[in-house]
């Protein structure tokens, strides 16, 4: 039966001039016959040819994986700007007619959308090669527009377009995209070398695809790019050896360098300057000595005079492992091959000096680098002021400053640093407040740390009210206090029962953002033990709900007993270690110990009976002393002696 009604539909397709005038009619029936019976409608469909119909060429189905199968040939009845197969021609024409402009391809092309695949995606890129904008901003439309993620291929195929048209920082950038998504190199480098057959391509394309690599940090994928790269035989330029070389070296793979350095000589990539530079870095962390002549020689050899850079390197390296002696031939080579020393090379040598106590040597090559026409900078300066600080000669370090100042030179963090922490370890804070107020006035902005630092080591000199001052000019100034300092105002204003500043200061820090830790609330309950056992009380509840102490913590109990023992009137505290001890369960015997000590030695025998029973129900057995204590007045109170002791 439905083998008549096809024979029918046929008919009645090829009795029509014009089929598209009956689509509705083939929609309706045709495709309604196809969808029940799709085996049986497997004519040669492809052989009708309407006359109205576009040329056979349009009519080819395409391979795609991720596209949507078309389902059936009938799309070629359809209208041209709705057959899914003219898709790659209708975005190119598009394209091409807005001047490589993307905003209205959505709407020229939503009838055969959904037919966009990563194969339509690569035919329409390899068709705008001689148009990079418009493959441009078709690409970025497929990605932003679309939502779509762009395969491999499809990335390849555009970097090589770029790339052939010189715009190297953007087809670098879809590169470090691929390489930042954790694509391996060797997919990649396949992807690029199979796109060649229908691309136009540059082999430099290749070595950025090493350097994106090596740029995100990825040195093992890189160096994987660059022995691929070697296999195809292609030769990477020195540029992309040297990124690898570098990276080897920034992740600390020494041997690896050297190994690399030998591979680029054997497939014949010559060297240049940064390549030896970065050799000498490697040679500096490798730690042999002998490797240096022999390596300097060698760049001498190969025609690569060793310049500045490569003996500011090496000497920089041998002063900070205190071998001065070495740093110092280097020195002298120097002028023997034609290598005026900088400013850089004279600073590396003076901060060895000063290291190795040798200040006044340091201070000389000082005034014979000025001799011989070089200026200080602040590097330089800081060198001899490290020196003077560390032997603890302020007056001479000052007197640098003064001259660093006079010179225009601005001082930095470091000079700041310095000088402080000099005068902090002679003890003399005042002369770092008077520098403080001194660099203000020059418009030097002081650290935060710098601040905090004069801020501790005031309050750790008992001088509470002069760090507050000073805390309070660094907040005005737009610093920030940290947790530390914090603490150290507190504890110093609680040591002189100051507890109206350091609570303020607790308030202060929520303010900022900070919370308050154990040491916080520890400095004020012990504080507020002697001022108010009911406001400590409160502080304490609050310690516990925030988290931050528990209620078996050992010092703030110890504090609370003590500071009750040492009141003025003990009897009458003797009824509190109940509402205490409530939060606190477990005590050592050594804090019992000391606290019955300090009781029992004031208490009546009345007093000591009624704390008894007072201290079983919260877990405290009472000791030896305590018992002792007990007998020893009732001794004395048998003989008619005095109760108290």
């Amino acid at each position: 039966m439905h083998r008549l009604s096809l024979n029918a539909a046929k008919k009645t397709i090829f009795r029509h001039q014009n089929p598209f005038l009956d689509l509705p009619f083939l929609t309706n029936n045709l495709l309604n016959q196809i969808h029940r019976y799709p085996f049986e409608f497997s004519f040669k469909f492809s052989s009708i040819q309407s006359p109205s119909s576009p040329p056979s060429s349009s009519l080819q189905i395409i391979d795609t994986s991720d596209a949507k199968p078309l389902s059936s040939p009938l799309c070629t009845f359809l209208p041209y700007t709705h057959n899914p197969n003219n898709l790659v021609d209708l975005i190119c024409l598009n394209l091409k007619l807005n001047d490589g402009n993307a905003v209205s391809l959505r709407e020229e092309v939503q009838w055969v959308l959904p037919q966009l695949g990563t194969h339509e995606i690569s035919r329409v890129l390899c068709r705008c090669q001689s148009s990079p904008l418009s493959a441009l901003n078709f690409f970025n439309w497929v990605k932003f527009d679309l939502g779509l993620r762009p395969s491999v291929q499809n990335y390849c195929i555009i970097v090589h377009i770029l790339v052939w048209s010189q715009e190297f920082l953007q087809s670098m950038k879809f590169l470090v995209e691929l390489a930042n998504g954790e694509c391996p190199s060797l997919v990649v480098f396949k992807n690029l070398v199979s796109c060649t057959e229908d691309c136009n391509w540059n082999p430099i394309v290749f070595d950025m695809l090493v350097k994106a690599y090596v740029k995100v940090g990825n040195v093992e994928e890189g160096l994987k790019a660059f022995k691929e790269i070697v296999k195809i035989g292609l030769l990477p330029s020195v540029s992309a050896s040297n990124a690898v070389l570098n990276g080897l070296l920034k992740s600390n793979r020494v041997d690896e360098c050297w190994e690399m350095y030998n591979e680029m000589g054997r497939v014949g990539i010559p060297s240049n300057g940064f390549t030896f530079n970065i050799l000498t870095h490697v040679l500096c962390r490798d730690g042999d000595a002998g490797k240096v002549n022999e390596f300097l020689e060698k760049m001498e050899e190969e025609g690569f005079d060793p310049d500045v850079v490569t003996y500011n390197t090496l000497i920089n390296s041998y002063c900070n492992k205190c071998r001065l002696d070495d740093a110092f031939y280097l020195y002298r080579i120097m002028y023997r091959r034609g290598v005026p020393p900088d400013l850089v090379t004279y600073t590396a040598l003076m901060k060895g000096l000063c290291k190795e106590n040798k200040v006044k040597e340091a201070h000389q090559l000082f005034h014979q680098m000025i001799h011989r026409g070089l200026d200080p900078d602040t590097a330089a300066y800081n060198s001899l002021i490290s020196g003077y600080c560390k032997e603890g000669k302020m007056q001479k370090a000052r007197l640098l400053f003064n001259e660093m100042v006079s010179s225009g030179l601005m001082p930095d963090d470091i000079t700041c640093r310095l000088l402080i922490q000099g005068y902090r370890m002679e003890g003399r804070l005042l002369s770092s407040l008077n520098l403080i107020a001194q660099l203000q006035r020059l418009g030097v902005s002081i650290p935060s740390d710098i601040y905090n630092y004069l801020v501790i080591a005031l309050c750790q000199d008992n001088r509470p009210n002069a760090a507050n001052s000073l805390f309070q000019r660094m907040v005005a100034d737009g610093g920030e206090g940290n947790l530390e300092a914090y603490n150290c105002l507190i504890v110093s204003y609680c040591k002189f029962d100051s507890i109206n500043e350091a609570l303020a200061l607790k308030d202060e820090m929520a303010r900022e953002g900070l919370k308050p830790d154990l040491l916080t609330y520890r400095a004020l309950i012990s504080c507020l033990c002697r001022l108010s056992v009911r406001k400590a009380e409160l502080l304490t509840k609050e310690m516990v709900e925030a988290g931050v102490g528990t209620l078996d913590d050992l010092v703030l109990f110890t504090s609370w007993m003590n500071e009750m023992c040492y009141a003025r009137d003990v009897r009458a505290y003797s009824g509190l270690p109940f509402s205490i001890l409530k939060f606190f369960q477990r005590i050592e015997c050594i804090s019992t110990t000391n606290i019955m000590r300090r009781i029992t030695i004031k208490l009546s025998i009345d007093k000591l009976c009624k704390l008894q029973f007072k201290l079983l129900p919260v877990g405290i057995s009472p000791t030896r002393l305590f018992y002792h204590s007990l007998i020893s007045k009732l001794s004395g109170y048998v003989s008619g002696q005095p109760v108290f002791a």
